[in-house]
């Protein structure tokens, strides 16, 4: 408990906020990074998973190789862009990795969230002469949004919590308040930089779920 204390006593002193090395400016990188990191990668998986799973060829492979690529872990691909010239590159580095490290769920669930829906559902809507296009903006994508969204939330909670790792080579975001807090023995700022992380996580996990209740009451509404 008298670490908590200490950690609670260190988040609510002032002068931990400000500067290049407070909090806001440590959280501003944090959300730029995790940020750019997730936009890049749903640009990527979004598209390729929707498009795969309304052909239904290929999306196996895709999904069973982008799965292998978990397997790499995310501060080895780091300490190799460290060591390329990317390392001049600013939070090049950082959101790269965070964008190989996010495509594997959202190309998943976008792939899964086609392919389960329902059959029956689709012929019928062949049968009434939609095309390819019009079936799958009307049909396809409107069902498959519960598994998108739940593939986005899980991605986005996953770098956010991920982009701690880059403080370990010298980039930014709210990990450098860890490092800073182990390379002077400050336990209390280590356990306040850990509670910083998970509680962003937290908010940003409770507002995707709040966007995606929005969705579908609007789905709802629309229908």
């Amino acid at each position: 408990m008298t670490v908590l204390v200490d950690a609670w006593s260190w988040l609510t002193t002032g002068a931990n906020w400000s500067g290049e090395s407070g909090v806001w400016h440590r959280l501003a990188e944090h959300l730029y990074v995790s940020g750019a990191a997730l936009l890049l990668a749903c640009a990527v998986a979004l598209p390729l998973g929707l498009w795969l799973g309304h052909l239904g060829k290929g999306g196996t492979v895709a999904v069973n190789v982008s799965n292998a690529g978990r397997a790499i872990p995310v501060f080895a691909v780091l300490a190799l862009f460290m060591l390329s010239p990317l390392r001049n590159a600013g939070d090049v580095p950082a959101v790269i990795a965070l964008v190989l490290f996010a495509i594997p769920p959202l190309l998943t669930h976008a792939y899964v969230g086609v392919r389960e829906v329902d059959r029956a559902v689709v012929e019928a809507a062949r049968g009434m002469g939609m095309s390819g296009g019009q079936l799958f903006r009307g049909v396809e994508l409107p069902l498959a949004r519960p598994m998108l969204m739940a593939g986005l939330r899980s991605a986005a909670v996953q770098v956010v919590a991920t982009a701690t790792i880059a403080a370990m080579v010298g980039q930014g975001g709210l990990g450098r308040i860890i490092t800073a807090g182990f390379n002077t023995y400050n336990t209390p700022q280590v356990v306040a930089g850990a509670l910083l992380v998970a509680l962003l996580a937290l908010l940003v996990e409770a507002l995707l779920v709040a966007a995606d209740r929005l969705l579908g009451r609007g789905g709802r509404l629309k229908g």
